[in-house]
């Protein structure tokens, strides 16, 4: 069996003109790499959820661009064909700010170059996918010596959806301190929310904490209180797809349900996630555009046989936004962030 960080989420290969990604819609049971070549493969692996957490749905996007950008040979049409490609993977899912702050940063790289030939755009975008993958690594792990500075060593951790190595480059954001932790003999006991209706926490938090040597138990979304209320969890670590200005955070549906009960039982309740994921034009999480999903993901996705009557009405949200009183507070490769949020996050955007 690998070690979990021998696996690359996401890489471009240059060579076979192609984004290549591990299929997490078949973890646990396989590993399996998919090498993406058309515009159209890359938009279905964001949307399908064979690439996602939001750094790691950046990343995909920067090097998709990039990719498919190598086979365009006319300066002409350089520029109409990026923006084509630009609001087509962006349309791929709503609410991960990292897929727009990643995309946008590709175009800026690139309107920086005009006049230049083929050859140097082309270098441009490479290289600037290339940082993004880099800094999101860094960034990654400077969350986790943050994290972990909060953190004592024996605690029992909770988390919810998965915000580990699988959706980032490296490390992740809400496991990050686990696994440093786990480097420097912590010894964490970590609850893993099964996170219905995709099961993020049971397919993959689960896999890839236990493919690290983390003691790590997995539960229905429906026993969080119960851990809570026999004093098995001494802190609460989640990620995030988008945070707005006020600090409200946007993360997998069922998160904010969590930090209720964190809450309730005196709980600290840790968001951690890079700077990229605070959207400043975002005055509140009001404004977040929540994606609807299938139907089907909730009705018979994982069962052998239909587990809800035929024509029920469901209601399948991806995210919640956890309001931002209930958050102790939010983490990211720059610092400790508490409320009142504005202030501070207005200061890491400013410095650059």
């Amino acid at each position: 069996m690998s070690n979990i960080f021998d696996i690359v989420t996401v890489r471009a290969d240059y060579e076979q003109g192609a984004v290549v990604i591990i299929d997490q819609t078949q973890l646990p049971g396989r590993e399996v790499y998919l090498a993406l070549k058309t515009p159209e493969e890359i938009w279905e692996a964001i949307y399908l959820l064979k690439v996602r957490g939001a750094p790691a749905i950046g990343v995909a996007a920067a090097y998709g661009i990039s990719v498919c950008m190598q086979k365009v040979d006319e300066v002409d049409d350089f520029y109409r064909e990026f923006a084509r490609l630009k609001n087509y993977l962006a349309s791929s899912r709503p609410t991960a700010v990292n897929l727009f702050t990643a995309l946008e940063r590709m175009e800026v790289a690139l309107l920086k170059c005009q006049g230049a030939g083929v050859e140097v755009l082309k270098r441009v975008l490479r290289e600037e996918a290339e940082a993004i993958r880099r800094e999101d690594a860094a960034a990654c792990r400077k969350i986790g010596e943050y994290g972990l500075s909060l953190l004592k060593p024996g605690m029992g951790l909770l988390t919810h959806c998965n915000a580990g190595h699988l959706a980032v480059s490296e490390y992740g954001t809400a496991l990050a301190p686990i696994y440093l932790g786990r480097e420097q003999g912590f010894g964490f006991s970590v609850f893993a929310d099964e996170t219905r209706p995709l099961l993020q926490g049971a397919r993959l938090t689960a896999f890839e904490l236990q493919k690290a040597g983390v003691d790590v138990t997995l539960i229905c979304d429906n026993m969080t209180s119960s851990v809570m209320k026999q004093g098995w969890v001494q802190a609460v670590l989640v990620g995030c797809d988008r945070v707005a200005a006020n600090g409200d955070t946007a993360n997998k549906i069922g998160t904010s349900g969590v930090a209720v009960l964190a809450k309730y039982y005196g709980i600290p309740f840790y968001v951690l996630g890079p700077t990229s994921t605070i959207d400043m034009d975002c005055p509140t999480g009001k404004e977040i555009k929540i994606e609807e999903r299938d139907p089907a993901e909730v009705t018979e996705k994982w069962y052998t046989r239909r587990m809800a009557p035929e024509g029920i009405h469901v209601y399948n949200p991806a995210f919640d936004v956890t309001s931002a009183e209930l958050i102790t507070a939010i983490i990211t490769e720059k610092g400790i962030a508490y409320p009142p949020f504005r202030d501070k996050f207005r200061g890491w955007k400013e410095c650059k």
